[in-house]
């Protein structure tokens, strides 16, 4: 769907991007994962045409990319700018209309994103009344009024509250099971970990990796093994021998724990459980994957020295 290649940019001399290559494939979900100043928005400014690149290309579904090829895209930038005297209703139609979309389409799919989001009742009601996560609503439905192919959101969940955070969590879902491509720009990492496909991680201006996340995963992965158990604690620990060292617990109750276990030497998972089978009241075992924070600083420190 998308293809940046070498793209570079600087401003007054400060170097905002260097060489970024990366590919979004058409029906996932890419996140644009780095801190705050890496070159996130830099590049998603690149890609929308609003500030020309000193070096490199973009190519949109096969094709160099052109202005005609903005109306097959929704974006939705970190600044939000919604006009404060509009009416809600207004608005969108506003939006709707200036997307291509004719007056009987963009009331139709108004009414349709309206009910979705449950802001019938703000139709009427001013942009200014609104609450910032009310007005982050309005602003995502008009970014998706008239159907795009690519859709690109700079940092949505900012503003949020955990319930609309997991709705609009749940429409890039939909909208990824419906064939539609998102380019999700965020420092969230935890956001990225739960939805994304693929990541590309942007520090200082320079892609340090692109990859499916599962597999940035488990390049990194210490051969760490949860259980949630019910028992004696001492009696787990007594099981284990001396193949796996007790990393950490949690103490859910007087009789019920999770620990954290690592193997060693040529222990297996299948082992652990053996040696735990009837000494302990086993709820649940699994391995242990790195979050993407912990991938990030493991790809970043290098890079950083």
């Amino acid at each position: 769907m998308l293809e940046v290649r070498n793209i570079s940019k600087s401003f007054y001399r400060a170097e905002a991007l260097h060489d970024v290559s990366l590919t979004v494939n058409k029906g996932e979900i890419f996140g644009l994962l780095g801190p705050n100043g890496a070159g996130k928005t830099t590049l998603i400014r690149v890609i929308n045409r609003i500030v020309e690149p000193d070096h490199g290309s973009v190519r949109f579904d096969g094709d160099l990319m052109t202005d005609a090829d903005l109306g097959r895209i929704g974006y939705l930038p970190e600044e939000r700018g919604l006009y404060r005297n509009m009416t809600v209703e207004g608005h969108a139609i506003f939006l709707g209309r200036l997307r291509g979309l004719s007056k009987k389409d963009v009331k139709t799919k108004i009414d349709y994103w309206f009910d979705r989001f449950n802001i019938n009742d703000w139709r009427k009601k001013r942009i200014e009344e609104l609450s910032k996560g009310m007005a982050q609503k309005v602003q995502f439905i008009c970014t998706v009024l008239h159907e795009p192919k690519l859709l690109i959101l700079d940092e949505p969940f900012s503003g949020f509250d955990p319930l609309n955070v997991e709705l609009i969590k749940q429409e890039l879902i939909q909208m990824r099971a419906a064939g539609k491509t998102v380019i999700l720009s965020t420092h969230n990492m935890k956001s990225v970990e739960e939805i994304c496909d693929r990541v590309a991680l942007i520090h200082e201006a320079r892609k340090v990796a692109e990859d499916k996340i599962s597999n940035l995963q488990a390049e990194r992965k210490m051969g760490l093994y949860a259980v949630r158990f019910r028992g004696n604690m001492i009696a787990f620990v007594n099981a284990l021998w001396t193949g796996f060292e007790v990393v950490d617990k949690d103490i859910l109750s007087e009789d019920r724990f999770v620990v954290r276990v690592k193997m060693r030497g040529e222990s297996s998972f299948e082992d652990l459980l053996k040696v735990l089978i009837g000494e302990v009241q086993i709820e649940a075992a699994w391995e242990v994957m790195p979050s993407m924070q912990d991938v990030f600083i493991d790809i970043v420190q290098p890079v950083a020295k």
